[in-house]
């Protein structure tokens, strides 16, 4: 434990941020330029020096806007520490807490930048093992960005992470296993998109007897039913993502920041409403009925008002029964 005012080299502690279950980090400042910055602290610093220094390494691969950066590590009277850039803002955790869920187009948008990094991440092959809402800070600026790679793993060190790391709520059924793959990220991920979707978890952290109906989908009903504003296609993009077995499941980002860039754009561009008839509709001659009443330029639907295929039964664009 650091205390204010305690000095590290060129840095001075300024207060704690957070202590998690690796390290705990500290708002400090950079003396010599006068610049915020976070240093985290292991703790445990017994190890030796080049296991101290993988998760630094390791972050120093990842250059992206939506992953914290790394600046430097160093030790200083005997303490090692990592040097990252200071997001101000807060946590994902603690907005959706304030908030309960959020609008659906911030919703699309926080989960298209943390699959940004995550995309990143697996490019270089990394797996994260522990993507969760507590580890993903939201900036003042609306920037998201994904922090807490200490219980990551280079996919070259291990084909499959075999230690059981990650929080329970959002674990993938084979993390349990001890078997962490690209896949599982894409399963925490899905659980942090359906916590931002209905402000909550899709079930409580299952238990030893509760693993074979996690690995069955049995605990997992569709966020649409919890919160009715979810548009179909964004409910079966968090399904998918949340497939028990991998062979169901998303196998990279892209796939499914794919699937997420045609929602945005479906609710950013919608189709172009029919133009009005000018001028008054002709009446059908007496004796005879329209051979498509529910086409006629009114037919449209009663919840998204948009227009409807002739005989619709069902919107095309938000799946209401007509």
């Amino acid at each position: 434990m650091l205390f204010s005012d305690r000095l590290l080299g060129k840095y001075r502690v300024l207060s704690t941020i957070g202590s998690g279950g690796f390290g705990t980090v500290y708002l400090a400042e950079d003396t010599w330029i006068n610049k915020k910055v976070a240093l985290k602290v292991p703790h445990r610093q017994n190890l030796n020096f080049s296991e101290l220094l993988r998760e630094p390494r390791l972050l120093a691969t990842l250059d992206h806007p939506n992953i914290v950066a790394i600046s430097t590590a160093e030790k200083q009277d005997d303490i090692f520490f990592i040097v990252m850039e200071y997001v101000r803002g807060d946590t994902l955790e603690a907005v959706i807490g304030a908030n309960g869920a959020l609008d659906i187009d911030r919703a699309i948008d926080y989960s298209t930048q943390i699959g940004r990094a995550m995309e990143c991440a697996h490019g270089q092959g990394i797996i994260h093992r522990d993507l969760r809402p507590s580890n993903v800070l939201v900036a003042e600026s609306g920037t998201l960005k994904v922090a807490d790679f200490g219980t990551s793993r280079f996919l070259e060190l291990a084909a499959r992470g075999t230690t059981v790391i990650g929080s329970p709520p959002y674990m993938a059924p084979e993390q349990f296993q001890g078997e962490a793959v690209f896949a599982s990220d894409l399963y925490s991920f899905g659980i942090t998109m359906y916590q931002m979707l209905t402000g909550e978890l899709p079930y409580e952290p299952p238990g030893p007897h509760d693993l074979h109906r996690l690995s069955s989908g049995e605990l997992v009903q569709p966020p649409g039913l919890v919160n009715s504003t979810i548009p179909p296609e964004l409910d079966d993009v968090v399904m998918k993502a949340l497939a028990p077995q991998l062979a169901d499941r998303y196998q990279n980002t892209t796939e499914l920041l794919g699937d997420l860039d045609n929602i945005r754009t479906t609710r950013r561009d919608p189709p172009a409403r029919p133009s009005q008839p000018k001028g008054p509709v002709a009446a059908p001659r007496a004796g005879r009925t329209p051979r498509h009443p529910r086409a006629t330029p009114a037919a449209f639907c009663w919840y998204c008002n948009k227009p409807l295929p002739a005989r619709a039964s069902r919107c095309p664009f938000c799946r209401e029964r007509q």
